[in-house]
């Protein structure tokens, strides 16, 4: 519900982070010429452009439950087979792809062992599956950094950061392994996005998008005009642009066989 919005919400508010992400996922899966790849949980498409300069876009397809963010993936790889799709109901047959992969999203699965599962049954034996999710109990800096300052002021805000599951490498591990995947492996990936100045770093929060919008969008003007100075007080007061470094956990394996 917290990703219905126009897809420019989104890539203000984390594209500048899973734009970055896209390439050293891609790379951790092996995605090669020749492949045949699905990005599971799109969004805007950022991944799954990556994966069309990797293979030709003719050779991706994409699934996305977000109307406006199928179509925005859609018209940013016209080219690619991207449906409208939970990843626990992807609408293509068995053994039909060399690799799925599933950015930033196993975690917004309503059930990411059966999104796991589903990923595995359209991939040929012995294939890649992939998933990463950002590392909310560590160094997730932009995440931390607002519902640290949320806590601070609602002690019942619904913070993500060391509650939100799979933020942990043994969490994905674990997952992994009861999905079934063999040769399980888990390892960080590590980005960093620049910010102008401090309101480049806010502005975002207020479009609503994810569950950290959601929150800022849910208080009231003198509650977010709180919020918004104790995140920059926990920035140190930053006048200038500044930068801040983002980690995500990437849980790979293969199918059985």
């Amino acid at each position: 519900m917290t990703f219905t919005g126009p897809a420019e919400g989104y890539d203000n508010f984390m594209g500048r982070y899973s734009q970055p992400l896209a390439p050293l996922f891609a790379g951790f899966a092996g995605v090669e010429p020749g492949m045949r790849v699905l990005d599971v949980g799109c969004g805007p498409g950022a991944l799954t452009e990556i994966l069309a300069g990797l293979v030709g876009p003719d050779q991706v397809a994409a699934a996305e439950p977000s109307p406006s963010f199928a179509a925005a993936c859609a018209t940013r790889v016209p080219e690619a087979d991207v449906r409208e799709a939970p990843a626990e109901d992807l609408p293509w047959e068995d053994g039909a792809f060399d690799a799925a992969l599933a950015q930033l999203v196993l975690h917004f699965m309503t059930d990411p062992l059966a999104g796991l599962r589903e990923m595995q049954r359209v991939v040929k034996p012995g294939s890649v599956v992939i998933g990463c999710t950002w590392d909310t109990a560590g160094r997730m800096t932009m995440l931390g950094t607002f519902w640290e300052a949320a806590l601070a002021l609602d002690p019942s805000a619904p913070a993500e950061r060391g509650r939100s599951r799979l933020g942990r490498p043994e969490e994905l591990r674990e997952l992994g392994i009861s999905a079934g995947l063999e040769g399980v492996a888990v390892e960080p990936l590590d980005v960093s996005a620049t910010y102008r100045d401090f309101d480049d770093f806010w502005d975002p929060f207020t479009a609503g998008v994810g569950p950290t919008g959601a929150y800022c969008v849910s208080l009231d003007p003198a509650a977010q005009d709180a919020l918004r100075e104790e995140c920059r007080r926990r920035l140190g007061n930053p006048e200038s642009a500044f930068e801040l470094p983002g980690r995500a956990w990437a849980l790979r394996g293969r199918a059985p066989g």
